[in-house]
């Protein structure tokens, strides 16, 4: 993450606190649980974007003995931690969403749609602030809290509007429990997706054999294996492989290096390591194992 996104993270914080506290005493007076909620989820967002801010710091750091990758993997740890807060967040909102339906509540439907109107504008103003387009994982889940927010925002003015032309207090609840499950699913992905870094898979859009069947492809490469492809970070995709050529001596293969290379970056792999044998895998599999010997 660059200085620029920083400093959007940061004016996205300030944002945010103000719309907490705005929410927090709009919801108490105003009994709504769904102007809570979203207070709840304002609170979570509020954590997420300091531990991102903390982490883009970290990962700006050049790589070392210590990380010789960089330290780009601390923000992915601060978008798990981020979207595993919003699960407990959401369990909550749910448990008391099911208490309103048992046991409704009054509610100040005037201050809350007030609280509500300007809670929703904070968040468009943070969504242009953040904008559409990021690369890194830590702006990505910023945004996709920004637009959970708006869409919460959305759900208790709708709430609100029902309450004051029908009386039907079930609103308040109903959009509570749909705030929940907006932020479950902005949750899931994020974790889901940083998982997938931390578990080393291949990124979405690489696949293995594909990438393989494109190499030997090539007139002077007779076949590919011990072939592996993951993410270092967000949009860092590293790849490696061994490659089967004739022999040849060592100064005759840079010519096809470049080529593997040209074809492997116009895909979007940013770190090859390239190994070139003149004898097949043993095994003959696009992955190798090593087998000890008895």
């Amino acid at each position: 993450m660059d200085l620029n996104g920083e400093k959007r993270l940061t004016l996205t914080l300030g944002v945010t606190l103000l719309i907490l506290l705005l929410e927090v005493v709009g919801g108490i007076l105003s009994n709504s649980l769904a102007l809570l909620s979203d207070a709840g989820h304002v609170l979570t967002d509020v954590f997420a974007l300091g531990l991102s801010i903390i982490a883009a710091r970290i990962s700006r750091r050049p790589s070392d003995h210590r990380a010789t990758y960089g330290y780009q993997r601390v923000g992915l740890l601060a978008a798990v931690i981020n979207g595993i807060s919003l699960f407990a967040i959401s369990g909550f909102i749910f448990f008391e969403a099911y208490t309103r339906f048992v046991t409704p509540h009054q509610i100040d439907t005037s201050l809350m749609l007030i609280i509500a109107v300007l809670g929703l504008a904070g968040n468009v103003v943070m969504a242009f602030i953040i904008g559409r387009e990021h690369e890194d994982l830590n702006i990505k889940s910023a945004w996709l809290h920004v637009l959970g927010d708006t869409l919460s925002s959305i759900g208790v003015i709708i709430s609100g509007i029902i309450i004051s032309f029908t009386h039907w207090l079930y609103a308040d609840p109903l959009a509570s429990i749909i705030i929940g499950f907006v932020i479950l699913s902005g949750s899931v992905r994020v974790v889901r997706e940083a998982a997938g870094i931390f578990l080393e898979m291949s990124p979405a859009g690489f696949h293995a054999e594909e990438i393989a069947k494109k190499i030997c492809a090539m007139s002077e490469v007779m076949g590919v294996h011990d072939l592996h492809v993951w993410s270092v970070a967000h949009h860092r995709i590293a790849f490696t492989a061994h490659v089967w050529i004739h022999d040849q001596r060592l100064s005759e293969t840079e010519g096809i290096r470049q080529r593997i290379e040209k074809l492997l970056t116009e895909m979007g792999i940013n770190h090859i390591i390239l190994q070139f044998e003149c004898a097949e895998c043993q095994n003959g599999e696009l992955y190798c194992q090593i087998h000890s010997e008895d």
